[in-house]
């Protein structure tokens, strides 16, 4: 009896080493994806908000596609056109602005919810935008909304692969009814 213990503690033993390893290396390989993502979505927050027209498409895989609320933009070269647009755009309705202090303009991301599956990763998150386009330059919530996007790993480093962005601000924009964190 004494024998069939200690036979059953140490499978029981190591089977818990077993799946304590292999969980610790999927918790791993989730938290080191997780984080690379979270970058990913800083850095994207940062472009956006400076009309980075570099960085901004670069955080895209070659044939990546922007869906955002003036239309659709696929590939590198196309987003780069779009941010060059952003920039040009928000550099107008400075000029019109009072010359109290530049206006700002600021990305939050939020609640993200990933699907991690080997080198693709689909994913959720909300966003908020704050704005001080104002003659006060008071801050305001501009917009807000959600993103549903597909990640992929190319050499390393995870890109958005697609990017679908819904503002509930605009009627055309506004996201159905479904909870997209499946």
């Amino acid at each position: 009896m004494h024998s069939v213990l200690l036979m059953l503690t140490s499978l029981t033993s190591a089977g818990l080493v077993y799946a304590a390893a292999s969980r610790s290396a999927y918790d791993d390989n989730y938290a080191q994806d997780r984080a690379e993502i979270e970058d990913l979505l800083g850095r994207y927050a940062y472009a956006a908000d400076w009309q980075d027209a570099e960085i901004y498409p670069a955080l895209f895989t070659e044939d990546g596609v922007l869906d955002w609320a003036r239309g659709v933009a696929r590939g590198r070269d196309a987003i780069h056109e779009e941010v060059i647009g952003m920039r040009t755009a928000f550099a107008a309705q400075e000029a019109e602005a009072a010359p109290l202090r530049p206006a700002r303009l600021r990305h939050f991301i939020t609640n993200l919810v990933l699907k991690v599956d080997g080198d693709t990763t689909v994913g959720t998150a909300f966003w908020v935008e704050f704005d001080n386009r104002n003659a006060e330059r008071l801050a305001y919530s501009g917009a807000y909304g959600h993103s549903e996007d597909t990640y992929r790993k190319v050499d390393g480093q995870w890109l958005f692969a697609s990017r679908k962005i819904f503002n509930e601000n605009m009627a055309d924009r506004t996201a159905p009814m479904v909870n997209p964190a499946w």
